[in-house]
């Protein structure tokens, strides 16, 4: 009797521009924002606008900002995700077979596919890198691979999990890096900001309060892990986008909200994010350690993301074998 088929994990990160030029950045944001799940205005709306104006306007000072954070090895999320998968296929040994993709950009979840229908006949398990749950990042991780997975002829293999919001793992990798940033202060942070991306609020509501639970939890339990006072502790939203009201507090105005009242050291960690990218490392690392000082503040520090920690990489391997 032949060995039994293999299951094959892909972890999806949300993706990245190829290089940090305004060619790159356009071509990034063109499918980024054109993507229902991300802006949901309508295409007779929208299409107009996002080509007109935002494609026109932004790219350039986004490429910017993506060139203040490139790394030797390319774009921080791409090196990061790579990282983490290599990790994982060393742990999972003869297990399974392991491979990433990108919601935008390449590699994309379609070319993905269409190799694994040639090269694979083992269950496929797709797991978004993102444990807050939300249409704008999970649905439309899972929707993009359903339907290459269909196209490529191999829905009949075709799986998907989730990292959950308090998943052990997860949750004690992100206590660790919170370690590793405290023994390297020579003074410690006064008050914890926990910021994950922002959504529009109207998108929350459609989705029951899914998304703002699932940053409850996950913060709830962090603290917990941690043994960080609640009251020195603020849950926050980033990276808001368009003039439509977004979820609050945003963490730019708590942060400087906070150097205003006289807190004078901030850590700001980002569970949201596993890898690092352009809303860690440029939004937070760089603008808004800039805006706490000018508001008064002394120093901000910005925690690592989870990565390849060995915690965060036994969640994973632990899903690479969801084939059920």
């Amino acid at each position: 009797m032949p060995p039994a088929a293999r299951p094959h994990l892909i972890l999806v990160n949300l993706g990245t521009p190829s290089e940090p030029t305004a060619a790159s950045v356009r071509a990034f944001l063109s499918e980024f924002l054109s993507d229902p799940a991300v802006v949901d205005i309508p295409r007779l709306i929208w299409g107009p606008i996002l080509k007109l104006f935002v494609l026109r306007s932004r790219p350039a000072r986004v490429a910017e900002q993506y060139e203040s954070i490139w790394s030797n090895g390319g774009s921080p999320l791409r090196v990061a995700t790579e990282r983490m998968t290599s990790a994982v296929r060393e742990k999972a040994a003869d297990g399974f077979t392991v491979s990433w993709a990108f919601r935008y950009g390449e590699p994309s979840l379609e070319s993905e596919m269409r190799r694994l229908a040639r090269e694979s006949n083992g269950p496929i398990v797709v797991v978004p890198l993102f444990p807050q749950r939300t249409d704008a990042t999970t649905g439309t991780a899972f929707s993009r691979a359903r339907k290459a997975a269909v196209s490529a002829g191999i829905s009949d293999r075709y799986r998907e999990a989730l990292v959950a919001p308090a998943d052990d793992g997860y949750i004690a990798a992100l206590a660790a890096r919170w370690k590793e940033t405290l023994d390297a202060c020579d003074v410690p942070p006064e008050h914890l900001v926990i910021s994950f991306h922002g959504i529009p609020v109207r998108y929350d509501r459609r989705e029951r309060q899914q998304y703002t639970r699932d940053c409850e939890e996950t913060a709830a339990a962090l603290l917990v892990t941690i043994d960080w006072p609640t009251e020195k502790a603020t849950l926050a939203y980033q990276s808001k986008f368009g003039p439509e009201p977004w979820l609050t507090p945003a963490t730019a105005t708590v942060i400087e909200e906070l150097a205003r009242a006289g807190t004078r050291r901030v850590a700001v960690i980002t569970p949201g994010f596993l890898t690092h990218g352009l809303e860690t490392l440029e939004e937070i690392g760089i603008r808004a350690q800039e805006s706490f000082i000018h508001a008064g503040g002394e120093e901000l520090v910005l925690v690592g993301t989870v990565e390849d920690h060995p915690a965060m990489i036994d969640s994973l391997t632990r899903l690479g074998t969801c084939t059920a």
